[in-house]
């Protein structure tokens, strides 16, 4: 069965709506730039309260190695979900600070994307058309995807249902298709749930 990851968490009543619907993982976003951002300490906090089905992953951009090495020493995350333009070789040096599952994401414009995603030394990877967008890609290229993927970008609670059934992805990922007003919004969210887990 394909697998849920809700990202952006940053609020309290957000673990309680994820903690309700049991994804298998919940995303903090570290990104500075990102308006999703939370402190670490903040993530902190809110881990204590998420259930312990749920993994927590934390997305990075670009950071310094040392920095997601604390967070998951810390037990903050227990996943690395990297989305800059971090190679084999940050990831190889990475590897040797953690030992967790590491996530690389890539922007799919072309077959040539879709070759570096599956040649990737990383143990899973996300696919998206990249910078948060809302957008679909063009979900033709994945035929020739030859590993297990998170497949985000556009995904609603309308779609994802035909996103599973067509491609069968490892595994869906959704942040702003869940949200009002730049907030989580559970019934978007359960929506969502339910779409993926229906038969």
């Amino acid at each position: 069965m394909t697998k849920i990851k809700l990202c952006g968490l940053t609020r309290p009543c957000d673990i309680e709506y994820v903690n309700e619907l049991l994804p298998e993982y919940i995303g903090f976003v570290f990104a500075p730039k990102s308006r999703r951002y939370i402190s670490p300490e903040k993530a902190e906090v809110l881990r204590e309260h998420l259930d312990d089905r749920i993994t927590p992953v934390g997305v990075f951009v670009d950071e310094n190695i040392d920095v997601i090495a604390g967070l998951v020493k810390r037990e903050i995350i227990d996943v690395v979900q990297l989305h800059g333009n971090e190679n084999d070789e940050y990831i190889a040096n990475l590897r040797k600070e953690v030992d967790c599952p590491i996530i690389k994401a890539f922007r799919i414009e072309s077959v040539a994307d879709i070759l570096m995603a599956n040649n990737s030394s990383a143990d899973y990877i996300l696919l998206d058309s990249g910078g948060g967008t809302g957008k679909v890609f063009d979900h033709s290229l994945l035929k020739d995807i030859a590993r297990p993927y998170f497949l985000a970008e556009g995904l609603t609670p309308e779609n994802v249902k035909t996103a599973v059934k067509q491609l069968a992805p490892f595994a869906v990922d959704a942040s702003s298709s869940l949200e009002t007003d730049g907030f989580k919004d559970k019934n978007k969210m359960t929506a969502f749930v339910k779409a993926v887990r229906k038969d």
